[in-house]
């Protein structure tokens, strides 16, 4: 009994956690949805049957996406636990590891989805804060010239205190977001019991009737339904923090019930008051609750980005590990609460792309007509890798599998389609953040396989060296030498030049290679494996996951003497190559120049691996070497 009252508990207070981490991004959705739906430019009238209309097909989207697609189906593609597409795309390649053709082809598509994320990572601060304070001018016109620059204001104070990290403020997340959907739900019930006939969307038919009877205008008019939705990956990415369970439960009792009521709500206002329409979600309120509404609204969208941020440092953090980004300075911002970190490059470059996006488009209207690429480009990509997942990974019959995804897939790519209407009314901006993230991720990786192989080219394999070393043995010297290689079959570099050098051994000599899987954690008893190469040399490999902190030296000290190998840092040195990447055209296997001088500066930028891994740098030589690619 009692442990059935501590897991209802701790599921209670995941389930409050979550609300206010996963669910901000969509949760604030009613700000703009319904205004951009409804809005006079897509030539659909404000009569009663197209509100019910449009209300119908918001509130099916929200059952068959969010609550069919994510919340009941993908959510079950977890890898060990861990969510988001760069999990997904781990866990539909090694379900394919057979077949190198469909593993390409999974981590092209995932990275591509990947980077449209960053775009959203752009946008929902921009439109979400935006909207917000634009309740400020629902009051009185005079404080319109104030909207931009209290939002700019806003964000720039949430970027500012980014690396002071958000466990101060994360025990707040929770209640102001549950304070935030019992007033959506609350206001909506107000405006439902004056008109009740709103309630007659939650039939389907108004759905069908209003995507499809009115030409062309319904297509255009789906760009906009989708901003309902914003947001549902979140659900998908943080599983691994939360578990699905907290997820669920907080969706089906309390988020999609606020949301609903919310949406009916401002419906029925629109079937009283049509003009309402230049601001239905904050004119859906009595005039004594405005300015308190757009204080919460505000808190609200500030929560709604703040888990867009860490989403992206996240995902950032994944792709390094991966292998997609170079090593960036990653700063844990909690030393209790693991997953608590600061990019400082991603921060400063989201800060100044968000602000260029407000300043640049002005008003949520015009942000709302660039954030669907983004999203649904996404989603659509969830889609394809889950097919691949179920099939390759679960082993479901094809034909199911083919149904399932098909469904999803036309109506993902419908809403993409809708979207990508408005390239040119902003549509482009997202899209072009994302090629540029595409273009980047895939020249790093390409960069570092040509490296490599140029690397492994111009050496000799490990075992042969060692015996024809020691022919002839070198001076020994007291310590440990540990060389680190990415290359761990053939003889590091570094340890090339301090033999050419330095003409000495130490007396203990190890080749360390970080390798990481394609799982978020790495057990501690799975994570060393030693193999010894005779002369006390070693060839020592850590495996780490793509979530996992590589700490190098806690791995070295409290692992190691496990498989037979005592590290005393101060008797130890590590030898790091350093390589300078030097582009030139012409070169067989390489990749196109302007490619080349790319990955040679994003080389020449990474961040340091001492500091990556945890090295002592007072116990670092560094050596470099150029490599023509």
């Amino acid at each position: 009994m009692a442990n059935g009252t501590h897991l209802q508990q701790s599921r209670a207070a995941l389930t409050l956690l979550a609300l206010g981490i996963v669910f901000g991004d969509i949760g604030t959705s009613p700000l703009y949805a319904v205004k951009e739906t409804f809005a006079p430019g897509h030539g659909i009238a404000l009569t009663t049957a197209n509100i019910l209309g449009g209300l119908s097909a918001i509130f099916w989207v929200l059952i068959v996406v969010v609550s069919l697609k994510y919340v009941l189906l993908v959510m079950r593609a977890d890898n060990r636990g861990e969510g988001g597409i760069m999990a997904l795309i781990a866990l539909a390649s090694s379900a394919v590891r057979e077949r190198p053709d469909l593993r390409l082809f999974i981590v092209t598509l995932g990275l591509f989805g990947a980077s449209l994320f960053y775009g959203e990572a752009v946008l929902t601060p921009a439109i979400s804060v935006v909207s917000a304070v634009e309740g400020l001018e629902v009051g009185t016109s005079a404080l319109r010239p104030y909207v931009l620059p209290v939002a700019v204001g806003i964000l720039i104070a949430l970027f500012l205190f980014q690396r002071r990290g958000t466990a101060v403020v994360g025990a707040l997340f929770g209640p102001v977001c549950v304070l935030w959907f019992l007033a959506l739900g609350a206001v909506g019930i107000w405006n439902i019991v004056q008109h009740p006939v709103v309630l007659e969307a939650l039939d389907p038919r108004h759905a069908f009737g209003f995507v499809t009877g009115h030409g062309f205008a319904s297509f255009v008019v789906l760009g906009a339904v989708l901003l309902a939705f914003t947001g549902a990956e979140a659900l998908y990415a943080d599983m691994g923090h939360f578990g699905r369970w907290p997820i669920r439960m907080a969706w089906f009792g309390l988020v999609l019930p606020g949301l609903v009521l919310n949406y009916f709500g401002q419906g029925a206002l629109l079937i009283a008051s049509p003009q309402a329409i230049t601001n239905p979600f904050y004119l859906a309120f009595p005039s004594w609750a405005l300015y308190p509404m757009v204080a919460l609204a505000t808190a609200a969208t500030v929560i709604a980005s703040q888990a867009t941020i860490s989403g992206a440092y996240s995902m950032t953090k994944q792709a390094i590990q991966l292998g997609f980004l170079p090593r960036m300075n990653v700063v844990h911002t909690s030393a209790r609460q693991f997953g608590q970190i600061y990019i400082p490059a991603i921060n400063w470059a989201l800060l100044v792309l968000v602000v260029a996006a407000v300043v640049g488009f002005g008003n949520s209207s015009n942000l709302a007509s660039a954030y669907g690429v983004a999203v649904t480009g996404t989603m659509t990509v969830t889609t394809i890798l889950t097919f691949f997942v179920i099939r390759f990974g679960w082993g479901y019959p094809l034909v199911l599998c083919i149904f399932s995804s098909a469904f999803f897939f036309i109506i993902d790519v419908t809403f993409f389609s809708s979207a990508l209407l408005k390239l040119m009314d902003g549509g482009w901006f997202p899209l072009a953040l994302g090629v540029a993230m595409f273009a980047l991720m895939m020249t790093w990786r390409r960069g570092r396989e040509i490296l490599f192989a140029r690397l492994r080219s111009s050496t000799v394999p490990i075992e042969p060296f060692i015996e024809s070393l020691f022919r002839d043995a070198p001076q020994r010297v007291p310590g440990s030498a540990v060389f680190l290689t990415a290359t761990p079959d053939v003889a590091p570099h570094a340890l090339l030049h301090n033999l050419y050098h330095n003409k000495v051994l130490h007396e203990r000599v190890v080749f360390l290679t970080v390798a990481v899987k394609d799982v978020p954690w790495v057990p501690f008893d799975e994570r060393v494996a030693v193999e010894p190469l005779g002369h006390h040399c070693y060839r020592v490999t850590i495996h780490f996951g793509f979530m996992n902190r590589p700490d190098v030296t806690q791995t070295l000290t409290e692992l190691c003497p496990d498989h037979g190998l005592d590290f005393d840092l101060m008797q130890t040195s590590f030898f790091l190559s350093r390589e300078r990447v030097i582009p030139a055209e012409g070169v067989a296997g390489g990749m196109a120049l302007w490619r080349e001088r790319l990955f040679a500066t994003m080389q020449r930028n990474s961040g340091s691996a001492v500091e990556y891994f945890n090295i002592p740098t007072n116990r670092v030589i560094e050596l470099g070497t150029q490599v023509e690619i």
